[in-house]
């Protein structure tokens, strides 16, 4: 899959003026600042977040209708957005279709299906260390699906280690319905089979595009089944019913997005991707302090399984990527 450019550019950002001092454009102030450590975790705590939303939302709303909602409205405000910026918007070749098809049935449709519906039962800190698994399960069926990415000796220790983890959490003491955590592990699978997929297209859309059409294309199947399943089309009036739409529409669905193109240009898409491993993080301390989830022991220790394993899959990455941010601190207060 290609990676295309964020929708950031220097001829969009204003020049400002400090008092006593010349213009100065906002990237030099912008290169200050620590900037990757600090997309690094904002997009953490809004995507982390949106397990805390869900969790809250799923007691109001029929799970379907609400995922069908939230990507509804987050795939017209990403494609407005997008034109505003002139971003490429229009579906032409075979691997542009196919790379939107991909997106909206697999990414956004039966991945926010299954999740929804999981965590109807499981908390959203629970549910978030099962879906971080992502990474591992990708790896597992990469043979499979793209015919390359061998699995090393340690890979597989690595992938049995994640499971061990994930089998932990599910447990009687792991603090989720087994039904419910059955559902999430489907949910993550969908997210690597789909993640899988997209490497075997070469879309000439921009990915702002491709996000866009594909939220849309998830959100109108994610309403079929919604109807398919008889649930009540009433939307709820309560503020926080609302609140979490307005937040997973707006936080996870636009800014994080947006956050996340910037992080592209700043670090590269192959360590912009390991923000995923940040998310369990920022679910559970949003859970502990919003929700007053308490986890229990079985919990912590299939959270370290989890942990353990993404090193074995990914250590060289994800150690690349701290030397990275730990630089990038130092030279913004040298």
């Amino acid at each position: 899959m290609t990676h295309h450019s964020g929708p950031f550019s220097n001829s969009l950002l204003p020049s400002m003026v400090l008092a006593g001092t010349e213009p100065m454009n906002l990237d030099s102030l912008w290169s200050r600042l620590p900037t990757a450590p600090l997309l690094f975790v904002t997009v953490a705590l809004l995507w982390g977040g949106s397990f805390v939303a869900i969790e809250r939302g799923v007691e109001s709303w029929p799970p379907l209708l609400f995922a069908g909602l939230r990507y509804a409205l987050a795939g017209l405000l990403v494609l407005v957005i997008a034109r505003l910026r002139h971003t490429q918007l229009a579906v032409r070749s075979r691997d542009d279709w196919l790379a939107v098809a991909v997106t909206g049935v697999f990414v956004i449709f039966a991945h926010h299906a299954l999740l929804y519906i999981g965590q109807e039962t499981v908390p959203g800190a629970v549910a978030s260390a099962l879906i971080a698994l992502s990474p591992i399960v990708t790896v597992l069926l990469a043979p499979l699906v793209v015919g390359d990415d061998r699995l090393t000796p340690v890979a597989l220790v690595g992938v049995v280690v994640g499971f061990l983890g994930a089998v932990t959490i599910a447990g009687p003491g792991g603090g989720g319905d087994p039904h419910g955590i059955a559902l999430i592990a489907g949910a993550t699978v969908a997210f690597a089979l789909g993640s899988l997929l997209l490497r075997r297209v070469e879309p000439t859309l921009s990915l702002a595009g491709m996000q866009g059409w594909g939220m849309l294309l998830g959100a109108g199947l994610l309403l079929v089944g919604s109807r398919g399943l008889g649930e009540p089309l009433a939307v709820p009036h309560s503020p926080v019913a609302l609140a979490t739409l307005a937040y997973l529409v707006v936080g996870p669905g636009v800014i994080a997005f947006l956050l996340y193109f910037r992080l592209l240009a700043t670090v590269g898409p192959s360590r912009a991707n390991l923000v995923g491993y940040l998310e369990p993080v920022a679910a559970t301390g949003l859970a502990v302090i919003l929700l007053g989830y308490e986890p229990t022991p079985e919990t912590l220790a299939g959270f370290v399984l989890v942990g353990v394993g993404f090193e074995l899959v990914d250590g060289r990455r994800v150690r690349g990527l701290a030397r990275t941010l730990a630089g990038r601190v130092r030279a913004s207060v040298a």
